[in-house]
């Protein structure tokens, strides 16, 4: 077998696996995924590698902590099937990175249809372009700039997708948008994202009702958003929460050195029944006097008790933390007042049918207007938008 061949032989593998896991239904998704070579945008990986369901850091920071990443196909697919190409489209991407995600929209919208990309990091931009323009795709526009502003030139958008996590939705990315485009972006909630698929309705607003659990390297430059993450202590566990300004390092640190109580939930569920399901119920009935924080401890780490990955109850005097793997394990510390709130949590969305991401809504309100009353879910106060989560009854 030549290099060509063992290369096409892989991505119809990875296009086989995103097909059989129901991620590829459309046919224009399928032909753009099995005609552009992901591993001609990552020359640094092996073939193998470049092929793998995963996504693969391209640039880190001094900390080694990756800022720029190619996502991952399955989600890549997901995204793509929120934004609902079609041939002619007019595309704006926020985070070009490698450029492969731009040169499988350019494949769908076809040669009557332009894709302009913007990226931050000069670097990042130049080789993109390059790479592009080695398959022939020289037609994609690669910006380098910071998103804030969108890209005016070239607007109004059918659609706009970001690859980043985005804290709001720059007022101005609806300005070039059409009036009946799309924006999809991973919003953050808490210390959450999903995937929205905005739809611009009265009042300027955006709506969606489609927002699909996602994790994504989050959006730097002018929209970035507040620091959403925390060390404790001088240790390797490290708090992602929009309450990070409000956590007293120290005292949780003091907190989490007691002995601990290994324990069990009534409901024990796996991973991904937490972060597709359960989360989304816990942050929007979350009580007064407590703090919802993902964590995650240091690679082969063992600290407080506590290894891999989780969520965690924050209280005073209290906390809770569940492993996404744990199968119902929670190391409950201090009182038993996290714990138990937890618990009840836990019974009461189990009570209202266990609801999951399918029926959360997401409505942006412009901050041009006073905050919108709500009568359930939370309201989050950003940047341009008051983002209102609920439910769906």
């Amino acid at each position: 077998m030549t290099p060509n061949d063992e290369t096409i032989g892989l991505r119809a593998d990875m296009v086989r696996s995103l097909k059989e896991k129901g991620e590829l239904k459309d046919p224009r998704l399928e032909a753009a995924f099995l005609s552009v070579p992901r591993h001609h945008f990552l020359p640094e990986l092996t073939p193998e590698q470049a092929y793998m369901d995963e996504a693969l850091p391209v640039k880190q920071d001094e900390a080694g902590n990756a800022i720029s990443s190619s996502s991952q196909p399955t989600m890549m697919a997901m995204m793509l099937r929120q934004l609902d190409l079609k041939p002619g489209h007019n595309v704006l991407e926020i985070g070009t990175g490698t450029g492969y995600n731009a040169a499988i929209m350019q494949h769908v919208v076809g040669d009557n249809g332009k894709v302009t990309t913007l990226e931050l990091d000069h670097d990042l931009a130049q080789s993109a372009e390059k790479a592009l323009q080695r398959l022939s795709l020289g037609s994609i526009r690669v910006v380098q700039a910071d998103a804030a502003g969108g890209y005016a030139p070239r607007a109004a958008y059918d659609r706009i997708i970001a690859t980043a996590g985005m804290w709001d939705i720059p007022a101005i990315w609806k300005r070039q948008l059409k009036p009946r485009g799309l924006i999809v972006a991973p919003i953050w909630l808490d210390a959450m994202q999903v995937s929205a698929t905005l739809r611009p309705e009265k009042g300027d607003t955006l709506y969606s009702n489609v927002n699909l659990p996602c994790g994504f390297i989050r959006l730097r430059g002018v929209n970035a958003g507040p620091i959403v993450t925390q060390r404790v202590g001088h240790s390797g566990l490290i708090l992602t929460s929009n309450e990070v300004p409000a956590l007293d390092s120290a005292a949780l640190h003091a907190l989490l050195s007691e002995e601990e109580d290994h324990t069990l939930l009534d409901i024990r569920l796996a991973g991904s029944d937490y972060f597709h399901s359960f989360l989304t119920y816990l942050i929007l009935n979350l009580p007064p006097g407590f703090t919802f924080a993902a964590w995650q401890v240091s690679a082969n780490q063992q600290l407080y008790g506590l290894g891999g990955a989780g969520f965690a109850l924050i209280g005073t005097g209290s906390a809770c933390f569940v492993p996404f793997h744990g199968h119902g394990e929670a190391h409950a510390y201090g009182s038993s007042d996290a714990f138990m709130t937890l618990q009840s949590i836990l019974a009461a969305w189990d009570a209202a049918g266990r609801p999951d991401w399918r029926v959360l809504r997401l409505r942006m309100h412009p901050k041009t207007g006073p905050p919108p009353t709500i009568n359930k879910g939370l309201l989050y106060t950003r940047q341009d938008h008051y983002i209102h989560a609920w439910l769906k009854d």
